[in-house]
C-alpha cells in the first residue's frame, strides 16, 4: 500500500491524498489551491497519475480548499463515485457552482479590463464542466459501512468544522488509516463536537492551528462592540466569511444580539449567490446541527439575502449604516470584493476577519496591516479599520486536535501532519510526541511513502 501527497501537504489548502492498495487507488479529497501565486498555479497542473486510474474518491466536506478541484479530475478523466454525506454533497454542489460562476466572470472582467498577463484569459473550469461532477456523487451515512469493490471498507464519523463534515475511516489490506478532514471545535456555536478515533495504524491528522490556542474570549460580545460602534459612526461593517457555516455562526451571533437588543435596526445582508440555497441546507438537515427548524425560520427574516447582483450594486449604493455578510472568506473572490472596492478606503467603515487567513490572501494581508491591496488589477488604500474575532473559527486549535487522539486505544504505527503550514505543523508534531509518545511526521507536497 502506498500514500502520496498530491496537496494539503505543507499548506492548508488543495487536500488531495491518494492511497494505492494492491486493487484501488483512492481519492480523500480533491481540493482547490488557494492563497500565494505558486500554489494557485498548481490548480492548472495534471495530477502526478491519470485521473482515470483513480476508482474512487472519499470526501470529507464541502469546503472548496477539499472539493473544488473535482470538476478538473473529471475533465481529465475520472468516472467513478465520489462518496459523501448528504450534507456534504449539498454543500459540495453549491460551492463547487459558485467557484467556477466566479472563475467564468473573473475571466470575462480580465478580458473586459485587459489586466490579465494571458492574452485570452480562461476560466480553471466552467459551470457546465462543474455540473458534471455531480452525478457521480453517492450519499452515505455517517456510523454506517460502506464496501469498496476490492473489499475495503469505509466508515465516516462527525466532525464538526462544516454541517455534513466527517472524518473518515479506511479499512483495507489489514491496514486501517483515518483521515481527520478539518477538525471541528468541540464548543462550536453550531456543530455537535467531533467523534474521536479509536483505532487507527495511520493517521492523516490535519495541522491548520496546530501551533495555537483560540483565544479565551466572548465573540459574541466582541461582535456587539464592533457593530454598535461602527453605527454610533456611521459606517458600514463588512464580514468576509465562507457561505457556509461560519456565515450562519455570525448570523445565529447577530440573530441572539439582535433578540437580546444589544444591536441596532439596521440592515442586515448575507451577500452571495449561495446564500439562500446554503440556508436550504440547514433547513433540511436540523439533525446534524444544534438549531431547530424555527430558529432557522426566524434567524432567516432577519437579514436580506442577496442573490442577484443587481441587489449587491444597490447595497453598494446605499451608504448608510449596515451589516454585510460576504463571500469568499479569505477574500480571494467572490461578492466580498465588489463592497471592498467600494468601502474598504472609507475611514469609517469596518472589515471584521472572522475566520483563518491562509498565506498570501487578501485577508492575511489586511490583518499583518496592509496600507493598499490589489482588487481586479488595482490598488485600493485601506483606510477602513481591520478587525479580528479569533473566536469564530471553525478549525480546532491544538487542544482540539489533541483531544482529538485521546480516545485512541492502541498506539498508531505513523502520524502524517497534513493541511497544515510548516511552523503550527512542527508545534503540533512536537506536543504529540510529548503527550502521547506518538510517532509524528510531516510529509511534503509530492512525497510518497509505503505503509
Amino acid at each position: 500500500m502506498k500514500v502520496k501527497f498530491i496537496g494539503g501537504a505543507g499548506t492548508v489548502t488543495g487536500s488531495k491524498t491518494l492511497i494505492e492498495t494492491s486493487e484501488m487507488s483512492i481519492l480523500i479529497d480533491c481540493g482547490l489551491f488557494q492563497g500565494i501565486k505558486p500554489l494557485r498555479e498548481l490548480n492548472w497542473e495534471p495530477l502526478p497519475v491519470l485521473a482515470s486510474s483513480i476508482d474512487v474518491v472519499l470526501l470529507t466536506h464541502g469546503h472548496l480548499d477539499h472539493c473544488g478541484w473535482l470538476p478538473r479530475l473529471v475533465n481529465q478523466g475520472f468516472e467513478g463515485k465520489i462518496y459523501c454525506t448528504g450534507p456534504t454533497a449539498a454543500v459540495a454542489k453549491l460551492i463547487i457552482l459558485d467557484s467556477a460562476k466566479i472563475q467564468e466572470e473573473e475571466a470575462e472582467k480580465a478580458i473586459k479590463e485587459k489586466y490579465s498577463i494571458h492574452e485570452i484569459p480562461e476560466p480553471l473550469y466552467t459551470v457546465e464542466q462543474a455540473k458534471k461532477v455531480f452525478p457521480l456523487f453517492s450519499v452515505v451515512q455517517p456510523g454506517e459501512k460502506l464496501i469498496l469493490e476490492d473489499g475495503s471498507e469505509v466508515i465516516f464519523n462527525l466532525v464538526g468544522h462544516i454541517i455534513g463534515a466527517c472524518s473518515i475511516s479506511l479499512f483495507a489490506e489489514g491496514k486501517t488509516l483515518v483521515f481527520s478532514g478539518d477538525v471541528g471545535r468541540d464548543d462550536d456555536v453550531l456543530l455537535f463536537p467531533p467523534t474521536k478515533p479509536k483505532v487507527a495504524d495511520y493517521i492523516f491528522l490535519e495541522s491548520t492551528y496546530g501551533d495555537r490556542l483560540h483565544p479565551d474570549t466572548d465573540a459574541k460580545l466582541e461582535l456587539e462592540l464592533y457593530v454598535n460602534k461602527t453605527v454610533s459612526n456611521g459606517g458600514t461593517v463588512i464580514i468576509p466569511s465562507f457561505a457556509v457555516e461560519r456565515a450562519q455562526s455570525v448570523m445565529f451571533l447577530l440573530w441572539q444580539l439582535k433578540n437580546e437588543n444589544r444591536i441596532p435596526d439596521v440592515p442586515y445582508i448575507v451577500d452571495s449567490p449561495m446564500g439562500a440555497s446554503a440556508f436550504e441546507v440547514f433547513f433540511n438537515n436540523t439533525k446534524w446541527h444544534k438549531l431547530t427548524l424555527a430558529d432557522c425560520q426566524s434567524m432567516s427574516k432577519m437579514f436580506a439575502i442577496n442573490a442577484d447582483y443587481q441587489e449587491t450594486l444597490a447595497a453598494i449604493n446605499d451608504k448608510g449604516p449596515k451589516v454585510v455578510i460576504a463571500a469568499s472568506g479569505m477574500i480571494t473572490g467572490g461578492r466580498v470584493l465588489s463592497y471592498l472596492v467600494n468601502y474598504i478606503g472609507i475611514p469609517e467603515t469596518t472589515i471584521i476577519i472572522v475566520g483563518y487567513q491562509a498565506e498570501g490572501t487578501r485577508g492575511k494581508k489586511l490583518i499583518e496591516g496592509a496600507k493598499s491591496i490589489k482588487i481586479y488589477g488595482n490598488y485600493y488604500n485601506v483606510k477602513a479599520k481591520i478587525l479580528q474575532i479569533q473566536g469564530l473559527s471553525a478549525h480546532g486549535d491544538q487542544h482540539d486536535l489533541l483531544g482529538w487522539l485521546s480516545d485512541l486505544e492502541t498506539k498508531p504505527k505513523k502520524i502524517f501532519l497534513v493541511h497544515g503550514e510548516n511552523e503550527p505543523a512542527d508545534a503540533l508534531r512536537i506536543k504529540i510526541k510529548e503527550i502521547y509518545g506518538y510517532d509524528c511526521t510531516i510529509p511534503l507536497m509530492g512525497q510518497e511513502r509505503k505503509l
